[in-house]
């Protein structure tokens, strides 16, 4: 008779998940499911309501990842209207969301995925967690975490708003121009910011490079999933977080597909699985073979790892010292390592910093034309931009009068899903054997999803066991 063991509530992520580990009559792992058992239908309950609402309405879905749903919402209606921002809005847009990224990302190393290496995965429960690391890094540089954030989080209020929830995205721009002063006050900011993003990789160089015990994680085959990666590149394929063509790779590193975001249905399906409120995607012109990797299965992967998989470097130049220093650590591109997420969320955050600081420096900014009236009939439009756990598009469909008929929602973690699902079995299968389901090893099973930092709020719009291609369902 198998035994069942559940870990319920799974930690230091958001949303509300759970993991079912089923051993067989030799107590080795036979079956795991990693669960998502809350539903949000927000596409179902922004029907009806007026397109100009979608940037504050969508970004309530989740109170860690809102300025993503903000920008891509906003994008989807300069589609919608179809109407181009002028070059300062985007430059203020780009510049919002990347101090959303980096003090996002630093979020998940210091307070929750970080823990597993920082504090090591055989910790104790208790400390592993922010007043672990903080033990670990000193309290100074707790106070500088904490700083930071909050000085950035203030960059991220001055242009959007709002430190949390912005409100200055509109079709065809934004609602506040930026002043010099401001311009100035942010400068100071952001060189601060590229500062500790490089004090942050060196801490990663010196608590796990350099520790073999930890350092033995990142290339572990426990942690390696060969699958298809994904990601937004600029006309150069280097990564770019507000804009661009999805690209695609496969497991080889090799280019599969670019495409825009308009022709995401072209290259990108929904299913769902009865015992998940979570939709899962996958590579269309592929096809799903079930939750396996390989060439032939279409299971891709999104976020940190698998934008640097897709892309070919980085477009700034610290950024892309760290990107060649990993991919030469690890032994080339591409990297299945999933534990590797952690160091190129870092590489990102350096990435974020260093693009702040050179928007804040551009005398665009503070031009006062910052928006384009729309004049065109609105009926469908799609937008796009990389949230810290991966791709994310909305794409909106109305009537004349711009009230939504139809409204989908491809959210980060979807893309991730069938990953994150093998990842926490791969995980389970060599950390439990024999009935051995001590704290320590049930962490390491939970490490396996933390690595992708999964939104499980956003990720959840249709019920067990109804079909993905219906649309919307409650």
């Amino acid at each position: 008779m198998s035994k069942r063991i559940t870990i319920d509530p799974i930690t230091r992520l958001e949303g509300h998940g759970k993991i079912e580990i089923f051993l067989d009559n030799h107590k080795d792992v036979e079956r795991v499911y990693f669960q998502v058992p809350e539903l949000r239908g927000f596409e179902k309950f922004c029907e009806g309501r007026a397109a100009e609402e979608m940037p504050t309405l969508t970004q309530k879905i989740c109170g860690v990842c809102p300025t993503a749903h903000h920008t891509a919402s906003s994008k989807a209606l300069d589609a919608l209207f179809g109407v181009e921002p002028p070059p300062a809005a985007k430059k203020l847009r780009e510049l919002m969301y990347n101090a959303f990224m980096f003090e996002d990302h630093l979020l998940h190393f210091y307070f929750l995925g970080g823990p597993d290496f920082i504090v090591g995965p055989m910790a104790p429960r208790a400390q592993r967690n922010i007043l672990g690391v903080i033990d670990k890094v000193g309290v100074e540089m707790g106070k500088k975490v904490i700083d930071i954030r909050k000085r950035v989080r203030g960059v991220n209020a001055l242009v959007g708003g709002s430190a949390l929830y912005p409100v200055c995205g509109l079709p065809g721009g934004v609602s506040k121009a930026m002043t010099e002063e401001e311009r100035a006050q942010i400068q100071v900011v952001t060189k601060d910011a590229v500062e500790f993003a490089k004090l942050t990789l060196n801490i990663f160089d010196d608590v796990v490079l350099n520790h073999k015990g930890l350092a033995k994680w990142l290339t572990s085959d426990v942690f390696s999933l060969k699958t298809y990666y994904m990601g937004l590149v600029d006309d150069h394929d280097k990564v770019n977080f507000y804009d661009g063509k999805l690209r695609v790779v496969d497991p080889n590193g090799r280019e599969f597909v670019k495409f825009e975001a308009k022709d995401y249905l072209e290259h990108l399906e929904e299913r769902v699985e009865p015992w998940s409120y979570q939709k899962i995607l996958y590579l269309k012109n592929v096809g799903w073979k079930g939750f396996i990797d390989g060439q032939d299965s279409g299971v891709f992967r999104v976020a940190p790892l698998a934008r640097l998989n897709a892309s070919e470097g980085m477009a700034t130049p610290l950024a892309q010292a760290e990107y060649e220093k990993m991919f030469h650590a690890l032994g080339g591109k591409p990297v299945h390592n999933t534990l590797a997420y952690h160091w190129a969320r870092l590489i990102e955050v350096l990435y974020a910093a260093e693009r702040m600081d050179e928007l804040a420096r551009d005398e665009e900014l503070t031009s006062p034309h910052i928006r384009n009236l729309p004049h065109q009939t609105p009926r469908e439009g799609v937008g796009v931009c990389e949230a810290p756990r991966g791709t994310l598009f909305h794409h909106y469909e109305t009537d004349e009068k711009a009230i939504v008929e139809k409204l989908n929602l491809l959210v980060a973690t979807q893309n991730n899903a069938a990953a994150i699902c093998m990842s926490v079995e791969k995980a389970a299968r060599a950390a439990i054997k024999g009935g051995d389901i001590s704290n320590g090893k049930l962490n390491v099973v939970e490490m396996a999803f933390r690595a992708y930092d999964p939104c499980l709020a956003c990720a959840t719009h249709c019920l067990p066991g109804k079909k993905a291609t219906d649309g919307p369902c409650l």
